[in-house]
């Protein structure tokens, strides 16, 4: 890790999603049963994973209580970081080094370290 980044919104996520504008939340706000089977249908194939539409809820990862999308429960980023009591992986000693994020990133496309410099560059 080299910056120091300590995103204060509890929609983003610990790997540095917005929580906000995940599916999963999307459709729990909105009461949307549409999204719930167009997102399991797509996060199905995306993830290798049988997702039902039930499974399309989401109150945001690094909320403790509430609904929690199919995967959340589950994803090991998610355990690390509360495990640690992080509030996301960039913030981690062990970030460059970390092969949980090295396998999310490979299976997403995404870049953990690029969301949250995203994020940053936002805010300023």
């Amino acid at each position: 890790m080299t910056d120091n980044i300590k995103p204060t919104n509890k929609m983003i996520a610990i790997c540095g999603l917005n929580c906000a504008e995940c599916p999963a939340h999307v459709a729990l706000i909105k009461n949307d049963d549409e999204l719930r089977e167009k997102t399991a249908q797509e996060w199905s194939k995306q993830f290798g994973h049988d997702f039902a539409a039930v499974d399309i809820n989401c109150v945001g990862c690094r909320e403790i209580d509430g609904t929690h999308g199919g995967y959340c429960h589950a994803c090991p980023l998610r355990l690390c970081a509360l495990g640690k009591k992080l509030s996301n992986c960039y913030m981690c000693a062990e970030f460059d080094l970390c092969q949980k994020r090295k396998e999310f990133e490979t299976q997403t496309g995404m870049s953990i370290k690029n969301n949250f410099l995203e994020k940053k560059e936002e805010k300023e």
